[in-house]
């Protein structure tokens, strides 16, 4: 009954890393959009980008994270034998999972903002804000890839 319960555990990880690799290329996605709202400061803002990607950081966003946090978090504990560093692991990530959404909030009305004046208040500040979180948000799915799937998904 142990293997049936392996292979059970080990079909949901893989099923759940699945959707997690759909959803850090979507968020990889939208940072590239991010970037090129970025350098297209200060004269060449488009607001339509501009509204696109504020909706793109909404609460998709936060599904996403209360997924990885539901289902993937669990399998990489278990996978580590519930160790202490997968217990730090997991709070780090949890933690930068509240921060990029609280940093994705601000951007958000940032981006509105700019899109109905068709020009940012700050070009600088709003430069400053979209290379800040689409750097994180990189470096953040960057480690889960590493870290976290590279362990639940073995490759082969």
């Amino acid at each position: 009954m142990t293997a049936l319960n392996d292979r059970q555990a080990d079909g949901a990880a893989r099923d759940a890393v699945e959707v997690m690799q759909r959803a850090h290329m979507a968020e990889l996605a939208l940072c590239d959009r991010l970037e090129e709202i970025a350098d297209s400061l200060p004269n060449g803002l488009d607001r339509r980008k501009c509204i696109l990607a504020a909706r793109a950081l909404g609460p998709t966003m936060a599904k996403i994270h209360r997924f990885e946090e539901h289902r993937i978090f669990p399998h990489f504990c278990m996978r580590l034998g519930h160790s202490v560093e997968s217990g730090k692991t997991i709070e780090r990530l949890t933690n930068e999972h509240l921060e990029d959404e609280g940093y994705a909030a601000e951007l958000r009305d940032a981006l509105r903002s700019a899109a109905r004046h068709g020009e940012a208040d700050s070009p600088e500040t709003l430069g400053f804000m979209l290379r800040g979180y689409f750097g994180a948000v990189r470096r953040h799915v960057a480690f889960e890839r590493d870290h976290v799937i590279a362990l639940l998904v073995p490759a082969g």
